[in-house]
């Protein structure tokens, strides 16, 4: 089943005609309108005419974090702000978050793309389709809601918590969709235990899981538990938000909406394109954003591309799940975390070191973020009421920094291992 069949399925010929045709207009628009870019060009020696073929975009600048924050909030828009009808954003680096705005037709594209997404996941104009990611500034929530309007779907706009009245309106409304990050599907199902509701109860088909890593054996745990079809989406703010590209029910790597998105893979170390089929990060041009339009974006994230025909019919490329980062991000419970953002937090709180970890473990089916604090031999020494003082006056402003919930441990100095090279902030012992 298709949403727009002409599209998802056009000859690579013409596909590639059409990505040419599109990356050409976005250079030229962002040298024109956006003075980083224009400076940056000027700098890499490269004019928007020097772009004849797409292999020319490798000789393109790259945007990265860096670039946003250093243009927060709305350097990098080529539109006037009178044509910016939303913004959004997502967690930053150092508490400034990254932000995107959209005109009226960015609204309109992304609220295709998601149809295509949803469509892939079989959702139609007769699904119910049931939004459990969060609404407000992040992009998870709004995005998959207008993308499944644009299908005509009915939908239930639940955003997440309360699992409980989740699971009655499932089974009152006869949800057909779900969409939500995999572990929250996960731990839906063991509220649905605990209410002695089984899947045979509902009438959901199929879920649309993302904003977290997760892997095969995950996806076949929750289809086994929910008895549902579940489908790995991809996005984020910087691109679009959700549905930059999506598995089929092949389940044979994610299509990325080639029309769109133009993809490429490098070595995250050198800058340089590899060949199709090598791993390495994902490099990501949008050819058709108005408000803020993004030139060889570096995601961070790890994967390959696959341009095989798929067995569905699509002809746009695949990418392999997301294997890992390039940085030290992690994404917890949806939310972005970067140990640089921890240490802006803790460092205004008097009596901690400049010496943390940030241990994330999987408990039962939510992610649990733990983070170890030294702090110095006088406040060690304290009493343990001033300690607990302590603990809980970090975790409040992790908690606000970071927009999740954390432990804190706050252990003696010189307790966390060093490093003479780079030092080691993150252990994920999720076995992602």
């Amino acid at each position: 089943m298709y949403w727009d069949k002409e599209m998802e399925c056009m000859p690579r010929e013409k596909l590639e005609e059409l990505k040419l045709r599109r990356i050409k207009e976005t250079v030229f628009r962002v040298y024109a309108f956006v003075p980083s870019y224009r400076e940056k060009m000027d700098t890499a020696g490269v004019k928007p005419q020097d772009i004849q073929t797409l292999e020319d975009i490798q000789y393109l600048p790259f945007t990265t974090k860096q670039d946003l924050r250093d243009n927060y909030p709305f350097g990098l828009f080529a539109v006037p702000m009178s044509e910016v009808v939303r913004i959004q954003s997502s967690s930053g680096t150092t508490g400034k978050p990254t932000v995107a705005g959209y005109t009226r037709r960015d609204i309109l594209t992304w609220s295709e793309l998601v149809a295509r997404a949803l469509t892939c996941a079989g959702a139609s104009r007769h699904s119910i389709v049931q939004v459990a990611y969060g609404y407000g500034l992040f992009t998870g929530g709004l995005g998959a809601h207008y993308g499944a309007e644009r299908i005509g779907a009915s939908v239930i706009p639940s955003s997440g918590g309360n699992t409980q009245r989740q699971v009655m309106l499932m089974q009152d409304f006869g949800t057909t969709h779900l969409a939500c990050t995999p572990s929250y599907a996960l731990f839906i199902y063991d509220v649905m235990r605990s209410m002695n509701i089984s899947p045979e109860d509902l009438k959901l088909r199929a879920g649309i899981f993302g904003a977290e890593p997760w892997t095969e054996n995950m996806r076949s745990e929750i289809e086994t538990k929910l008895r549902i079809s579940a489908h790995d989406i991809y996005g984020m703010t910087e691109l679009i938000g959700p549905g930059v590209a999506i598995d089929c029910s092949c389940k044979e790597g994610l299509h990325i909406w080639e029309d769109h998105f133009v993809p490429e893979i490098i070595d995250p170390d050198t800058g340089k394109v590899l060949p199709p089929g090598s791993e390495g990060e994902l490099v990501i041009t949008t050819i058709t954003k108005e408000a803020f339009p993004l030139i060889r974006y570096r995601t961070r994230d790890l994967t390959s591309l696959n341009y095989e025909p798929c067995k569905c019919g699509r002809t746009h490329v695949r990418m392999k799940k997301v294997k890992g980062r390039s940085d030290d991000m992690i994404i917890v419970r949806g939310v972005n975390v970067f140990p640089s953002m921890v240490e802006s937090i803790l460092l205004r709180v008097p009596g901690v070191e400049p010496h943390y970890l940030l241990i994330v473990e999987r408990d039962g089916t939510l992610d649990e973020l733990e983070i170890l604090v030294e702090v110095s031999e006088k406040v060690f020494s304290d009493e343990v009421r001033k300690l607990e003082e302590l603990n809980k006056l970090i975790r409040k402003e992790l908690e606000s920094g970071l927009g999740i919930a954390v432990k804190v441990r706050l252990v003696e100095p010189g307790s966390i291992e060093r490093s003479e090279g780079k030092a080691k902030r993150v252990v994920d012992k999720r076995n992602l």
